[in-house]
């Protein structure tokens, strides 16, 4: 970061799916004038390559997660890091699976960002189970199928369990607006520490 420079606030939003991770950050990008760079869409087509090539839709297979997880959290690092280094505050939209739950991949993630020029800031988008397979439901999206063809086995194997790093949690279960709301107000009370 250039000498004299106050860090810039980069906003790491993850949840379980459907918490309302890309929906916030759209909304949390907009109000704060940054970048949004959501892993999806950053990611999408070369993804969506991958997984024709290994016949699976769902991104949380292994077989599909397993060879592109490390070349989808690269992407969005990086182009966090050239938004940075262009003096634009950064809105980063994934699930950081191993970085909310790794101190060592969290400090990895954060020392790069900071580096970079920003300010680094996990939320955890909380939200219960039931209202997570009410949205999939909604959302309708293919990718999702899998996951309520079993219900019970995809609430039993879905990661609820907050953050083991430093995050500030939200709770996401109600109206957008409310999320957003919250969002927002957590983020400017850790910039203003």
């Amino acid at each position: 970061m250039p000498s004299n420079d106050i860090p810039l606030p980069v906003v790491l939003l993850t949840g379980p799916p459907a918490s309302g991770k890309s929906t916030v950050g759209m909304a949390l990008a907009r109000h704060l004038r940054a970048a949004l760079v959501d892993q999806d869409t950053a990611t999408a087509p070369l993804t969506a390559v991958v997984a024709r090539l290994v016949g699976v839709d769902d991104l949380d297979d292994q077989r599909l997660a397993g060879p592109t997880r490390a070349a989808r959290y690269e992407t969005v690092a990086a182009l966090a890091e050239d938004n940075l280094r262009a003096g634009t505050p950064v809105v980063l939209v994934a699930p950081f699976t191993a970085e909310r739950r790794d101190v060592l991949a969290w400090d990895a993630l954060g020392g790069r960002l900071r580096a970079a020029g920003g300010s680094p800031l996990l939320v955890w988008l909380r939200v219960e189970p039931g209202v997570v397979v009410q949205r999939l439901r909604v959302r309708g999206e293919p990718r999702d199928a899998a996951k309520l063809a079993d219900v019970d086995a995809f609430i039993r194997a879905l990661d609820v369990a907050e953050p083991a790093v430093p995050h500030v949690a939200v709770d996401a279960g109600g109206s957008v607006e409310d999320t957003v709301r919250d969002v927002i107000r957590e983020v400017v009370a850790a910039l203003s520490r």
